[in-house]
């Protein structure tokens, strides 16, 4: 894809991001739990091929890490964790897949640029993380760590919010509310543990998920 072409897609991702900072959290969510069937969709893989969901359960059980945003700085940390935690999670079983929301040349960026080790499907509309029940944070849950001014939601906040992070590299894409959650499903599709973050930095213990991977076997 060309550079301009690239650029164009960030940006276009940027005015959604902004827009959805105005309009506020407006998305209810009730997440998928544990002995509920997990949703199968057909997303883009790295290679431009859709592939389904359900391929990464059909051996064995895997873990669907559903990504946030793809200029989240909580995305980073969760980077940096996978990146530690992904041979105990394949060394126990489990086959790791990231849904992550945008068009397959950014999560393709993305993917390098953070070095993220499992594959990563595109979903550009977040019907992913809508299918698990995946919903918006509340006001309180995502900004529980930002300066006050950030509460007022303004326009000029918001850009210059973006201003900030487009600066250090990382802009601010598509949805700012949106809930991260993480599923380990059994070969049978059936929810083993489901683990909906309650704010951005609610990272799992990977435990729980190799436990739940040996208990699955």
């Amino acid at each position: 894809m060309a550079e301009g072409d690239l650029g164009e897609l960030y940006q276009s991702a940027e005015r959604r991001w902004l827009q959805h900072w105005l309009d506020g959290p407006t998305l209810p969510g009730n997440p998928l739990r544990r002995g509920d069937m997990a949703p199968d969709l057909e997303l883009f893989a790295e290679d431009g091929s859709l592939v389904a969901l359900s391929s990464h359960w059909s051996e064995k059980p895997a873990l669907v890490i559903l990504w946030r945003h793809l200029g989240c700085g909580c995305g980073l940390d969760r980077a940096a964790q996978l990146q530690q935690d992904y041979p105990a999670y394949v060394e126990a079983g489990l086959d790791v897949v990231v849904v992550a929301p945008g068009d397959r040349a950014r999560v393709a960026v993305y993917k390098e640029k953070y070095g993220v080790p499992a594959p990563m499907l595109a979903d550009g509309d977040y019907s992913t993380h809508t299918a698990f029940g995946l919903g918006h944070w509340s006001r309180e849950q995502a900004l529980y760590d930002a300066p006050d001014h950030y509460c007022d939601l303004g326009e000029q906040t918001g850009i210059d919010f973006q201003d900030a992070r487009r600066a250090l590299g990382r802009p601010l894409v598509d949805d700012p509310w949106m809930q991260a959650g993480e599923f380990v499903v059994g070969v049978d599709g059936v929810i083993r543990v489901a683990y909906p973050y309650n704010y951005c930095e609610d990272f799992p213990d990977p435990r729980i998920f190799t436990t739940a991977a040996r208990l699955a076997g």
